[in-house]
């Protein structure tokens, strides 16, 4: 289908997956266009540069085979667009929105703009309610609030897919019986990684309440930017037109802004930091704030997206533009990674500003934050610890000393090292009182007497004593 069936015939240049259209000025910026080639076969593009003497045009397939002369473009639509259905749910899309999963096409209610709405500052919602993503360093420590965009960094061979999988899998609002649907983009993935991700959700059943959106990394590279306003146009429409409360990931972010970078080197602009265009803050903004609460709608978005740290390098551009956007980071840990330790997030470099909102009597339980607190305190001093071990020998370390650095290990074993299972806040909760009844009570500065008496280990009375004071061993 065609707008008009004006042709423009004036290419005069191809620069990989570009073409340059002299005199189509009064072609739109995002514009959808029809390349058509001599053989009569057509091809897909967008407008992604308008300027006084050329249009520049990203194809989506690839340039090979398209000659200056004999070539046309023909405008399809004024701009990129989506067909939404709320039916969309428990279906796989590639990551232009066609359907892959050899099911019927979907019936679209509308088609809406992939750039999406912007939200007024003045209409936009405090986050404040509480998601379960079934994992315990996240929840107790760094918990996840619905509204929020709260990234994960992972690294090369770290298992960011597998845990972008879990949370798919397992999150949800306890004590709510309210609609809610994961949107799930894939970008630059390899078939391995995809074959991974149609099991895990076809499998487990996830893909019933999901919308999943596939980028290869042999797709076109245009696709890939368009992949994650593609499916934030999916959970725009499901949370503020069906009252849906939406979870967005995104994978990974990393191949995104590559591809950013690709564009940039192709259309010969002038690099930024490490080569990547000067304008990604602006464009990773236009993403990630697509996130959140409108006053007045039942639904919501949140974001989790997930981004590879190139050679686990935190400062990289885009991590480090990531975090100023974003309310917070997981980070996973090479380290506990090598240590066994599944899912290997490191609580001291994890951060959720949102946390806050999210938590405590009526939300989770009124000693989450300061289990959380303690649980930070007694771990920092247990990794101290090891640093002094490694000088000084275990030997010099007194009694209680040897007790937090007992504590770290069995934190990372039994805290953060929870494995492939969904644990509810409560079960995190009640792991943590477990292992932070093996201090003395006096040593639990940052938990209220209250709390302490109400869940503090009952049979660590017999070690310590009703006083926290440690009892005479016989």
């Amino acid at each position: 289908m065609e707008l008009a069936t004006k042709r423009y015939n004036s290419l005069n240049y191809i620069s990989g997956p570009l073409l340059f259209v002299e005199g189509a000025k009064d072609l739109s910026y995002g514009a959808i266009v029809n390349i058509h080639v001599a053989d009569g076969s057509s091809r897909g593009g967008q407008i992604i540069e308008v300027s006084e003497k050329n249009a520049v045009v990203q194809v989506f397939e690839e340039t090979r085979g398209l000659d200056l002369a004999t070539t046309s473009i023909s405008l399809r639509e004024d701009v990129a667009r989506l067909a939404v259905s709320r039916e969309m749910i428990g279906r796989r899309f590639n990551g232009l929105g066609e359907p892959i999963d050899d099911l019927p096409p979907i019936i679209p209610d509308k088609r809406v703009p992939i750039i999406g709405s912007p939200i007024n500052p003045v209409s936009r919602e405090k986050p404040a309610e509480f998601i379960q993503t079934g994992i315990s360093t996240i929840d107790g420590l760094n918990t996840l609030v619905r509204g929020q965009k709260l990234p994960i960094f992972t690294g090369t061979g770290l298992p960011g897919n597998e845990i972008a999988a879990q949370i798919a899998r397992q999150a949800k609002v306890p004590g709510k019986d309210e609609a809610f649907a994961v949107v799930f983009a894939a970008m630059g993935i390899t078939q391995r990684e995809a074959s991974f991700f149609i099991e895990e959700f076809e499998s487990t059943g996830a893909l019933s309440r999901s919308v999943v959106f596939m980028n290869l990394a042999n797709d076109p590279t245009i696709e890939r930017l368009m992949t994650p306003r593609v499916a934030l146009t999916t959970a725009e429409y499901l949370a503020f037109e069906h009252d849906v409360h939406v979870l967005v990931i995104l994978t990974d972010m990393t191949n995104y802004c590559e591809a950013l970078r690709e564009i940039g080197a192709a259309r010969e602009e002038i690099p930024g930091r490490r080569g990547y265009p000067g304008y990604m803050y602006t464009d990773l903004a236009q993403i990630y704030e697509r996130a959140g609460k409108i006053r007045g709608k039942t639904g919501s978005i949140t974001q989790i997206p997930i981004l590879s740290m190139p050679d686990d390098d935190i400062t990289h551009p885009i991590p480090d533009l990531t975090g100023y956007i974003t309310e917070g980071q997981i980070v996973l840990s090479r380290q506990l990674h090598r240590q066994g330790v599944y899912p290997p997030i490191t609580p001291p470099g994890s951060l959720s500003r949102l946390m806050g909102n999210g938590i405590g009597k009526g939300r989770t339980r009124e000693d989450h934050k300061q289990v959380s607190d303690q649980l930070y305190s007694a771990y920092a001093n247990g990794l101290d610890l090891r640093r002094l071990v490694a000088i000084i020998g275990e030997e010099a370390l007194t009694d209680l000393d040897k007790l937090y650095l007992n504590f770290a290990a069995d934190f990372e074993k039994t805290f953060i090292g929870q494995g492939d299972t969904d644990r509810s806040i409560d079960e995190t909760l009640a792991v943590g009182w477990s292992l932070l009844s093996k201090f003395p009570k006096g040593e639990l500065k940052r938990l209220s007497k209250d709390h302490i008496e109400k869940y503090y280990g009952a049979l660590m009375d017999d070690i310590w004593g009703k006083k926290g004071e440690r009892l005479p061993q016989s």
